[in-house]
């Protein structure tokens, strides 16, 4: 007996249970959502089952629909992972991927990330979401994002942390300023010059609150931003300096403004690393751009 549905149907039926609502699916998956309940009618009549119990509140897995997923899943993610092997075809993906990002990491670091992967496979879209760490986190823990990239924090249950590098902070200054060239910089000699802050919003700023205990500035900040890469600008139009993450700053004379010295007494640390959902899979093309992530590392101290 011959069934008559396709790879669309599938992946129809795989974006309802990864996405809990036809709407939603419709979305992740570019179609409206009229034509996405169509592949999933088409789909439970070629089967004879039903694979969801559907009210007007909430959409729900069956019995044989919770037991037909995870078959759904390899089978999508096998074709997947071959047709990304095969370099003629993968060029011609489609597809997409959601990286959720704290801004530090998506100011050098992540654009040749994407750029690599771009070149790689060129019609998968790559969504960069650049917020705050507790943003990250949500992102990750809600599904909007496939996996994260962040430091360290107060993580829930429900998400897990793999841990890529742990760097330094460092000063950002200009070229040009007395501090440039130096081995090191204490805190305390960071503080007696023009300096910008974060706010008490910033994850980072918690970081070094907890560290810096007994440290006092010698003068208020000039200047006070929420995120660090604002922070970076400011230092490069010359209104002072900064103490940011080490991958947060341009490698080497990449930049022909910018420069970094290490701080410390005391020599304050970050760890960073991926955040994925317990239990989520991967798809494929998610797997491949946190290959690359892992493969191009972050800066190390």
């Amino acid at each position: 007996m011959a069934i008559n549905f396709d790879l669309n149907d599938l992946q129809a039926f795989r974006a309802v249970v990864e996405q809990g609502s036809f709407r939603k699916a419709a979305q992740a998956i570019n179609i409206s959502q009229p034509a996405l309940s169509r592949r999933v009618d088409k789909l439970e009549e070629a089967l004879g089952v039903r694979l969801f119990e559907r009210t007007t509140r909430r959409v729900s897995l069956t019995q044989v629909g919770r037991a037909f997923a995870p078959t759904v899943e390899r089978l999508l993610d096998d074709l997947d992972l071959a047709l990304l092997g095969i370099t003629d075809v993968a060029s011609t993906r489609l597809g997409h991927v959601t990286v959720a990002c704290v801004p530090s990491a998506a100011y050098y670091f992540m654009p040749k990330v994407v750029a690599h992967y771009h070149r790689q496979y060129p019609k998968i879209k790559v969504k960069v979401l650049d917020s705050s760490a507790n943003d990250v986190h949500a992102a990750v823990l809600s599904g909007e994002a496939d996996f994260g990239l962040s430091f360290t924090g107060n993580l829930q249950a429900e998400i897990e942390f793999e841990l890529l590098v742990e760097e330094r902070y460092v000063v950002a200054c200009r070229r040009d300023h007395p501090l440039a060239g130096r081995a090191s910089v204490t805190w305390t000699e960071l503080y007696q010059q023009d300096y910008i802050s974060l706010d008490k919003t910033s994850g980072n700023r918690f970081l070094l609150d907890q560290a810096l205990v007994g440290i006092e500035a010698q003068k208020p900040g000039v200047c006070e931003t929420r995120h660090v890469t604002t922070m970076i600008g400011l230092v490069e139009a010359g209104l002072g300096i900064a103490a940011v993450p080490t991958m947060a700053m341009p490698v080497g004379d990449e930049h022909p403004i910018l420069t970094s010295v290490p701080l410390i007494e005391p020599e304050v640390m970050r760890k960073v690393g991926l955040l994925k959902r317990r239990g989520r899979v991967l798809t494929p093309a998610a797997r491949e751009l946190e290959r690359l992530i892992v493969e191009m590392k972050l800066p190390q101290v």
